[in-house]
């Protein structure tokens, strides 16, 4: 079945390849880009199934024109994917205030403003699904990252909660959690200058590690990204899409662990009760 999507970020990673993936196959796409020139093979390619406009997502005002203009341009949006970010990597020590800023604007913020701005338009069309791009950096950490991993954990829980909200009208959330992959990720990363007392730390490893290309990266972006599209056909939408082996265990074990470490405390969240607190039957 053929859909129309709408997708942010879409000049390299996983938004360039679901965008020629999707035109490849017949669908249409409303891609945003930081310059248009980036899909202009494309768009030479396929013509009106290809619809384009620039977009900062730190931008709000923008956000909210940019997706208003892909709706009444297209008719009908069944897929939003929310794909635009960024990692800063670096000591939590190391980065400045204006990183900070605009790491959490472009990951958390700027994806809450796509998913605000596109909700009363798919609930007046009846429905739709959306995609938001995460990361196992939203169940796990590595030293180094804390900046991207506080974005992607505080965009899950956000997701979380607004799928609650408007489950009602039909729309459907799906988190996607990729483990590392072969796209242009890694260089993309914003460091800052780093500082010598953490040479000889977990950050510092990290550090010469990611240096020397020691990271395993075992992820087919071609194939995820096929996973991304396929999960639009299942009913009810799955939550969570974790993509990648090396994800799939690490997440594992962290979830395990985090398990155990609450059942180990249970006698201390209920001795914590009020005393005329008496919980329903099961």
């Amino acid at each position: 079945m053929s859909r129309t999507w709408f997708i942010t970020g879409t000049s390299s990673g996983f938004g360039r390849a679901l965008t020629e993936n999707l035109l490849a196959r017949g669908d249409r796409v409303a891609a945003t880009v930081r310059k248009v020139s980036a899909l202009e093979y494309l768009k030479a390619q396929y013509g009106e199934r290809l619809w384009v406009a620039t977009l900062d997502v730190t931008d709000t005002e923008a956000v909210r024109q940019v997706v208003d203009r892909a709706f009444d341009n297209m008719g009908r949006i069944d897929v939003v994917v929310n794909n635009a970010a960024y990692a800063l990597f670096g000591a939590a020590e190391e980065v400045s205030d204006e990183q900070i800023r605009h790491q959490i604007d472009t990951n958390v913020i700027g994806s809450i403003q796509v998913i605000r701005a596109a909700l009363p338009r798919l609930r007046t069309q009846g429905g739709g699904r959306i995609l938001q791009l995460s990361s196992e950096g939203g169940q796990i950490t590595y030293p180094n990252f804390s900046l991207y991993h506080t974005t992607k954990w505080a965009i899950e829980g956000f997701v979380e909660a607004v799928a609650q909200e408007v489950a009602p009208f039909d729309i459907e959330f799906t988190i996607v959690e990729p483990g590392p992959a072969k796209t242009s990720f890694g260089g993309g990363l914003v460091s800052p200058p780093p500082m010598a007392v953490y040479d000889n730390t977990p950050a510092g490893e990290v550090r010469r590690a990611l240096s020397a290309g020691a990271f395993p990266v075992p992820g087919d972006p071609i194939k995820m990204v096929q996973a991304m599209i396929d999960s639009v056909d299942r009913s009810p939408a799955p939550g969570r899409l974790t993509l990648g082996s090396d994800a799939y265990a690490k997440v594992r074990a962290a979830l395990t662990a985090r398990i155990a470490a609450l059942d180990s405390q249970k006698d201390i969240a209920l001795s914590t009760d009020a005393d005329d607190f008496h919980p329903a039957a099961p």
